[in-house]
């Protein structure tokens, strides 16, 4: 599962732009921390800490105890969005959903490949559609990743939503059908196969 991992927070009152730029310049990130049992409140958390964070996951969907105002309180909540500066670098707003260790939650898990299928020996080459997929569970149960095995998937195989291993307790409500990934055929032999054909509808040099 994935691990539980302690953050101070302190609520913030001002919500300005202005305010926003000034947080950022002290070394803080603007967030917001909303949940169907928790009023929405504007909170600042450290920007070295919540960057540790994420950059040691695999995924931006981590689970958070909130330490709030100096220990006042705590609340469980998974890191919703991440808005990333991509042209400054750095991070410049966070959505927390206040969750409870005893209801369901969504989120979105990094799927990880291991192994060189036997398909891709042979040729053939491996095509991954579904980096990430959207799993249903309690906290507790969160995974950090999803592993697949790609070592016995031959040429013209694939592998389907329905074929992943899951933890006991984690759920996958998309379409079993769905494919993951597949290995296709080898396209050095295609290549070659249309080369005769293409030569034949040249046409001869006068």
């Amino acid at each position: 599962m994935a691990s539980i991992l302690d953050l101070n927070a302190e609520t913030r009152q001002r919500s300005g732009s202005a305010s926003v730029r000034r947080l950022r310049k002290e070394g803080l990130v603007p967030a917001v921390i909303y949940g169907k049992k928790t009023e929405n409140a504007n909170i600042k958390v450290d920007a070295k800490a919540i960057s540790m964070m994420l950059r040691d996951s695999a995924s931006d969907n981590l689970l958070v105890n909130l330490k709030l105002d100096n220990g006042a309180g705590e609340q469980l909540a998974l890191i919703q969005n991440v808005q990333h500066d991509h042209l400054n670098g750095g991070i410049l707003h966070i959505d927390f959903h206040a969750v409870n260790m005893n209801e369901s939650i969504h989120a979105q898990v990094p799927i990880e490949v291991h192994g060189e299928a036997v398909g891709v020996k042979a040729g053939g080459q491996l095509d991954i559609l579904l980096h990430t997929i959207e799993v249903f569970c309690k906290p507790k149960d969160l995974p950090a990743k999803l592993d697949i095995d790609v070592s016995g998937v031959e040429v013209g195989q694939a592998i389907h939503v329905r074929d992943i291993p899951l933890p006991s307790g984690v759920e996958i409500h998309l379409d079993g059908e769905v494919v993951v990934l597949a290995v296709s055929e080898p396209r050095v032999a295609a290549d070659a196969t249309d080369a005769p054909a293409a030569a034949a509808a040249a046409p001869a040099a006068s």
